[in-house]
């Protein structure tokens, strides 16, 4: 967004609350309740939409969903990939 916009002022509230400029808020699509990252810089402090996971990493995933029944072998799982892989290859 290499728009400049006019500069404005605005006030910090006894709570710490910034209102942010309509303008701003509509082109960015900020709606109330939209969660932001706040991030100190050397030049100011910069406004960035939050995540809308927490970033994991996939041994702190693995396993969550749940499944019913013996778990599957490594042969089993090679043999289904590759019968998978057959089944795609025959249809093109």
């Amino acid at each position: 967004m290499a728009t400049v916009e006019k500069l404005t002022t605005t006030t910090v509230s006894t709570k710490g609350q910034v209102i942010l400029p309509s303008a701003i808020r509509l082109r960015r699509e900020w709606r109330a309740g939209t969660r932001l990252t706040v991030e100190e810089t050397a030049e100011g402090v910069l406004l960035k939409p939050a995540p809308a996971f927490a970033e994991t990493r996939p041994e702190d995933v693995f396993g969550v969903l749940p499944h019913k029944g013996q778990p599957k072998t490594l042969d089993e799982m090679d043999a289904g990939v590759l019968a998978e892989a057959r089944h795609r290859h025959a249809r093109d």
